[in-house]
């Protein structure tokens, strides 16, 4: 059954070399379990499934569902349905799971949140290979102090160790984007540092990076009479200085800061 990539789902289909490459930078062995996150015509699925125990790909294009199905190995479960809607703990059968895929553009950022989401709720998702725009791998694995370091980057840095392990050219695809992409290796752990309450830290941190271009104690103003403090206090109790910038702050810093706010 011949396929067409859809342009409103984001399609863009990774040829066989390349699927060949990521592959090998996933490592998977034979006793474990993967997600696949959008897996298309199965370029990645049929090389990926006879390495591993089980592999649970799911994908939203019915056609492409039907396209794989008339290949699917015999250790894939095949779900037709939106990543974004899906119960992870329950696909899993309530055990650990490694997880890979060729994002969409349009939504990795919403797909990163989930992953995140279902790390902290169940601890299940081990790791995760997934390949991104070049731009998000950027802003995913940016440091503090540049230009990229923001929301994104420090909601997966809090729960991540993240890499980069693979560059794309447009023509690793079909048909070609007019961008480049990265794989990143996502790595889940427990946070690096102590935080109290990280819907607040979330919070806090999305608020001040609206305005980033600010000053620390102006940026934190709207955030700041939400909690009933004075953005100065709370920057002093941190020991940071506020003529500083959202994007210097290391997830240290943003945690002590996160810590006030949540004791005051």
């Amino acid at each position: 059954m011949r396929v067409r990539a859809k342009k409103k789902y984001g399609q863009h289909f990774l040829q066989g070399a390349w699927a060949d490459k990521l592959v090998a930078a996933i490592e998977p062995h034979g006793d474990e379990r993967f997600v696949e996150i959008g897996p298309g015509p199965g370029a990645l699925t049929v090389r990926l499934a006879p390495r591993v125990a089980h592999l649970t790909a799911i994908e939203v294009d019915h056609e492409m569902v039907q396209a794989l199905e008339a290949k699917r190995p015999v250790n894939v479960h095949l779900i037709h349905a939106d990543f974004l809607d899906v119960d992870l703990s329950t696909i899993s059968d309530g055990q650990p799971f490694r997880v890979a895929g060729n994002l969409p553009y349009n939504v990795a950022s919403p797909i990163l949140f989930r992953l995140l989401t279902a790390y902290r709720a169940t601890g299940l998702p081990l790791d995760a290979t997934l390949m991104v725009q070049r731009e998000v791998a950027d802003r995913i694995t940016a440091a503090p102090g540049t230009g990229e370091y923001g929301v994104l980057s420090i909601a997966v840095q809090v729960h991540c160790d993240v890499r980069r392990v693979l560059a794309l050219p447009p023509g690793a695809f079909r048909p070609a984007p007019k961008v480049h992409s990265a794989v990143v290796h996502f790595r889940f752990r427990p946070p690096a540092v102590a935080i109290a309450d990280e819907r607040a830290f979330e919070a806090m941190v999305r608020s001040m990076f609206t305005q980033r271009r600010k000053t620390l104690l102006n940026a934190l103003g709207s955030y700041s009479a939400s909690r009933g403090v004075e953005a100065r206090d709370a920057l002093a109790s941190a020991a940071i200085d506020p003529r500083r910038r959202p994007e210097t702050l290391q997830i240290t810093e943003l945690a002590r800061l996160a810590d006030y706010f949540a004791s005051a």
